[in-house]
């Protein structure tokens, strides 16, 4: 198997609600109204959505309902835009349970969690390089 990821799914309570906040975020998806998977090209690779009990189903894994120990991130350029992802995430409906600041690895950053409860940590990382395609290196 090859050292690499290509697509991320989140299980969601409402696919509809799910769509309208990633789109609140200016994600952009190619997915008709009444599609049961929404895909959104991130960079690289896709994130989808899709209700949570066929998500679970078609993994094979019971679903406790709890959090699954995964956090996405979101890299980006500079504190400050850390600061503007966190307040549009907020503005879009997100949760904030860690607003931007500095870290204890040098760097500085914030969480947001969607409305299905994925968390998001945004984070500037000095010592990580952002291609202009969004894509990142050690």
């Amino acid at each position: 198997m090859e050292q690499r990821l290509s697509l991320v799914t989140l299980g969601v309570a409402d696919l509809a609600r799910a769509r309208t906040f990633y789109e609140a975020l200016g994600w952009r998806s190619g997915a008709a109204p009444a599609d049961d998977v929404v895909f959104f090209q991130s960079g690289g690779m896709i994130v989808a959505l899709w209700g949570r009990d066929q998500l679970a189903e078609d993994s094979g894994v019971e679903d406790g309902g709890g959090w699954g120990g995964v956090t996405l991130a979101h890299n980006v350029g500079s504190p400050e835009e850390v600061d503007q992802v966190i307040a549009e995430a907020e503005r879009a409906g997100a949760r904030i349970p860690r607003p931007g600041g500095k870290t204890f690895w040098g760097g500085y950053s914030g969480v947001f969690v969607d409305p299905d409860g994925h968390p998001w940590e945004v984070a500037h990382n000095p010592h990580w390089t952002i291609a202009e395609d969004g894509s990142i290196r050690l």
